[in-house]
């Protein structure tokens, strides 16, 4: 095991400009479902997160992510946080058309920090990267924080994840800081 720093960027969005207007009849006419937060759900919302980053670099910067115990875990201790905001966390569910199997295949959590709203992860699986989930999530979420009464949201994400960099820039958040997280990792 050697220690290595992953370099990530703290990204900050005003909510006062942001438009969280969204088009609900393509969402379902795809096959997806959006469904707001509910105590049963933690189970899905941890699948999606772990499918979601379990071949990904953020499971070396914060291992829970590639366990599948580990992503329960850190469902259930961020929707018991005081800080929860239960508005600005989301599920997306695909009913596969030939099977008619329901599957969750994307998240997003918030909490409010500091006076800010800030996610803690959003995640899309593989196979349903490309959709617009992604955006979607950060706009139900951003209407969360606003209900919650926040003007301000941020997040952080590691540098090297550009896709996400791109989406994240596309939206309106602008990079505010550098922070550097350190880890362990194998063969390092």
């Amino acid at each position: 095991m050697g220690m290595t720093y992953f370099r990530r960027f703290r990204m900050e969005l005003s909510l006062c400009d942001f438009d969280a207007d969204w088009d609900r009849d393509a969402l379902t006419s795809s096959g997806y479902t959006l469904v707001g937060f509910e105590e049963g759900l933690i189970r899905e919302h941890a699948q999606a997160k772990y499918q979601s980053f379990r071949h990904e670099m953020d499971s070396d910067v914060f291992p829970c992510l590639g366990r599948r115990d580990g992503c329960l875990r850190l469902m259930r201790e961020i929707a018991s946080r005081t800080t929860f905001v239960p508005g600005a966390t989301w599920l997306v569910r695909y009913q596969d058309r030939r099977g008619g199997r329901t599957m969750p295949v994307a998240t997003i959590q918030g909490i409010e920090q500091d006076g800010w709203g800030a996610i803690q992860n959003l995640g899309v699986i593989p196979e349903h990267r490309g959709r617009g989930l992604g955006r979607l999530l950060m706009q139900r979420a951003a209407a969360g924080f606003r209900a919650a009464g926040l003007e301000k949201m941020n997040l952080e994400v590691t540098t090297a994840n550009t896709q996400a960099l791109r989406l994240y820039e596309k939206i309106g958040f602008r990079r505010s800081k550098v922070v550097y997280k350190a880890c362990e990792i194998a063969g390092v």
